[in-house]
């Protein structure tokens, strides 16, 4: 481990220019021509290291990059190792004219550096590093999606087909303060919406029915919903309706927010929202949405993995704790097939999705040596 740390302080330059390179092509979910080239920059460093490269070519979104590397398919009895990240951002195109990739005050600073291009970049050089010193003994499957910011709508189902022959997920998002993630929440995404009767509020007012009146009613019962002992939130985060204000307002809308940290709770609130209905018989309210990522849940096989890259994280010198959130990744898709699955593995820093979005660049070295570690020993 402490040559892989060597190799890894050696090789920083490269990987944060590297880093760099991927930043400054903006690459926001919603653009399929800017997150191709990204992509491209991607499979050209991969196909330096000897990858074997594969474009999974979407039509409305950016294209999936799989990789592979190493000795292919199972070996000695273990099945490949999946790394599993994104190179789509929440930033729109313009943003680097306010946000420049910089690096100061030992930060790697700009949109897209934690979540999650410098992960990107410490895996490939992680692969690098294991390339050299003949370490490289299992088959290592790199998959890059282009949609994950919005949900993974297209990427999920080749995420999901290529963990099924792997024995185990290495998410390359962000880490948690310091910490390794091994459990995250699920989320879901509900829109109601609800038509009244319009009427003119002094000449007719008792002829109308509010939606907006119904939607209040709705949002106080969604919002009960929320057991916070179980980890479970429903949060109205969107709302709206009505025209003019002397109008009954014949429409309103919520958009709802759900985090579950257990699967049988994505069971159970889906029945609820699907069982709601007006208390108005004027009124008609319609329910759309679902669970999108299911929780990802602390097994056995995950707790096993933390506790391998606790030891190897002991040998670099450091202490490597775990962490659950309520924030979600492909690890969730992963880790619901029954992988697997350990997650925050990247970049250590602050600011994702926001203005002060970087990386601390005192880390790159000893993370980046964990992964490889991890790479090279994980059972």
């Amino acid at each position: 481990m402490r040559a892989l740390l060597a190799g890894a302080r050696r090789k920083q330059p490269a990987l944060v220019e590297l880093a760099r390179r991927l930043v400054e092509i903006e690459s926001p979910s919603d653009a399929k021509a800017a997150v191709d080239a990204c992509v491209a920059l991607a499979a050209e460093a991969g196909h330096g290291l000897g990858g074997g490269i594969k474009l999974h070519r979407r039509r409305s979104y950016g294209d999936v990059l799989e990789m592979r590397f190493g000795p292919r398919g199972k070996r000695d009895g273990k099945k490949p190792i999946l790394l599993l990240g994104h190179l789509d951002t929440v930033w729109p195109i313009g943003t680097l004219r306010n946000m420049p990739c910089r690096i100061a005050d030992g930060r790697l600073w700009g949109p897209g550096t934690l979540d999650m291009k410098v992960g990107v970049a410490m895996a490939l050089t992680a692969i690098e590093m294991l390339a050299e010193a003949e370490l490289l003994n299992r088959e290592v499957v790199m998959l890059l999606n282009s949609d994950e910011e919005i949900g993974s709508p297209v990427s999920r189902p080749i995420t999901e087909k290529t963990a099924k022959n792997c024995g185990a997920v290495f998410v390359l998002e962000p880490a948690q303060g310091l910490a390794y993630k091994t459990a995250r929440k699920g989320t879901g995404n509900w829109r109601i919406d609800i038509r009244g009767v319009a009427a003119h509020a002094g000449v007719d007012f008792g002829k109308g029915a509010s939606a907006l009146r119904e939607l209040s009613r709705v949002i106080g019962t969604v919002s009960d919903w929320t057991e916070l002992k179980r980890g479970l939130t429903v949060s109205v985060g969107v709302a709206g309706g009505g025209s003019k204000t002397n109008v009954i307002p014949a429409e309103a809308f919520a958009e709802v927010d759900v985090r579950i940290a257990r699967t049988s709770d994505g069971r159970r609130i889906e029945r609820r929202f699907a069982s709601l209905k007006a208390a108005d018989k004027r009124c008609a309210l319609a329910v759309t949405g679902g669970i999108n990522r299911p929780p990802m849940e602390r097994t056995r096989g995950t707790a096993k993995l933390f506790a391998q890259a606790r030891v190897l994280a002991g040998e670099l010198g450091f202490a490597l704790d775990e962490a659950s959130t309520g924030g979600a990744s492909d690890g969730n898709f992963t880790s619901a097939l029954g992988i697997s699955t350990l997650d925050g593995m990247g970049a250590v820093g602050e600011g994702a999705h926001a203005s002060h979005e970087s990386v601390v660049l005192e880390h790159l070295g000893p993370r980046t040596a964990l992964l490889a570690g991890m790479l090279a020993q994980s059972s």
